[in-house]
């Protein structure tokens, strides 16, 4: 994902001599704006995030963006996804009608929506156990609600599980954040209250970018993003959107703790509105957006090559798509994947009793010993390269 975040008063896209300009925002009159020149055929970002106060769009502009296939979002004042503008997508209308008579189809309708929700939950249990290696408190067994699940035969049962899965999740998730942050429980924007608190704003606005991404992704594939599996269809609502949602939440996740554990937020990154919500200011949506792409860039091993989590999510629309209309006769949104955590709570423990001299021993100096006992000693996360962490495992 190479994504451009345009945030504040002023905001500028237009089109001269078939080249396009923008410029950013600002939120005072001393800011300087940064402006961006893009070349026919010559750009590189593919993804264009409005959070910004006010602005100008050309139809010039929205005609080169959409010529090349760049996606352009804005995004509400509490994070939340308001619009996104795609390039044509497939036209097959085979593809629609085979996704409507799968809806129409309760089994299948059924089976489409557990593929979903088992992508979800493998992926949470994959967070939890990731997290527990570094915060032994954290509760991983998941096993009770597992059983239940595989025992469900509607899709209003399998969301009664989600939703306690969901809750289990957040509880835990809690006891990873600082008391600083304020975080108690994810707030569900059952209201358009926005967010109280960093952690919940921070996660309205990752969502709403991962949104962004499934709604290109689905458009690209030729699904019609109204008729969800998982999500009932509701006026003006993305349900498939939503679906594709649930496996990838993660990522997103991932990115937030990311911050969290780093510090890498700061007061100023926020503003209080005058109805109490809590808002990203351009600084701190800069720094999410960062951690985000991080996330969505990294590269496994997948169908014997190295791909991106973005280029995973393009696939798995493609797949289902496939399945519907039966030139696919398995559908599954999980991978084969894992998390890797350097600064287990083990690997500090190890790091912390070895002494100078058998460390020595190993080949190794003391001040690379040194640096590490000092990161052990905080309470932030920090990384090994591959031959240091071997040698700490193998350490009685």
């Amino acid at each position: 994902m190479n994504l451009l975040l345009l945030n504040g008063h002023g905001i500028n896209l237009r089109v001269d001599g078939a080249k396009l300009h923008i410029k950013d925002g600002r939120y005072n009159s001393t800011d300087k704006p940064l402006e961006y020149v893009f070349y026919p055929k010559r750009i590189d970002i593919d993804h264009v995030v409005i959070y910004g106060q006010d602005g100008n769009i050309s139809i010039d502009a929205i005609r080169w963006l959409v010529k090349h296939n760049v996606q352009v979002s804005i995004l509400n004042w509490d994070g939340g996804l308001l619009t996104t503008m795609l390039s044509s997508g497939s036209v097959n209308v085979k593809i629609k009608f085979a996704q409507y008579s799968a809806y129409s189809d309760n089994d299948k309708r059924l089976f489409v929506a557990r593929k979903f929700l088992e992508a979800k939950f493998s992926r949470t249990q994959l967070v939890l156990d990731w997290l527990k290696e570094r915060y032994p408190d954290i509760n991983n067994d998941l096993n009770k609600e597992y059983a239940y699940f595989r025992r469900t035969k509607t899709i209003p049962e399998m969301m009664m599980v989600e939703g306690r899965i969901a809750a289990f999740y957040w509880k835990e998730f809690c006891k990873i954040i600082p008391d600083k942050y304020a975080f108690n429980t994810r707030e569900y924007q059952k209201r358009p209250w926005g967010a109280g608190d960093i952690v919940n704003c921070m996660l309205n606005y990752g969502y709403a970018i991962l949104e962004a991404e499934c709604l290109k992704a689905i458009n690209s594939s030729g699904l019609d993003v109204h008729v969800g599996f998982l999500h009932e269809m509701n006026q003006s609502k993305n349900s498939l959107a939503y679906d594709f949602q649930e496996p990838f939440r993660f990522l997103i996740d991932l990115a937030i703790i990311s911050v969290i554990e780093n510090n890498i937020m700061e007061n100023k990154d926020f503003i209080r509105t005058e109805n109490y919500n809590l808002r990203l200011r351009p600084s701190g949506a800069k720094k999410l957006i960062n951690e985000i792409d991080k996330q969505f860039s990294k590269k496994f091993l997948f169908n014997s090559q190295m791909w991106s989590w973005r280029y995973i999510l393009s696939e798995k629309t493609i797949e289902l798509s496939h399945y519907l209309q039966g030139k696919k006769t398995k559908l599954d949104f999980t991978t084969e994947h894992s998390l890797d955590r350097q600064d287990s709570e083990t690997i500090r423990q190890k790091i912390l009793k070895i002494s100078y001299e058998e460390w020595k021993k190993k080949g190794f100096s003391k001040g690379t010993l040194h640096y590490m006992k000092q990161n052990a000693k905080a309470d932030k996360p920090f990384t090994l390269n591959k031959h240091v962490k071997e040698r700490i495992l193998h350490i009685i």
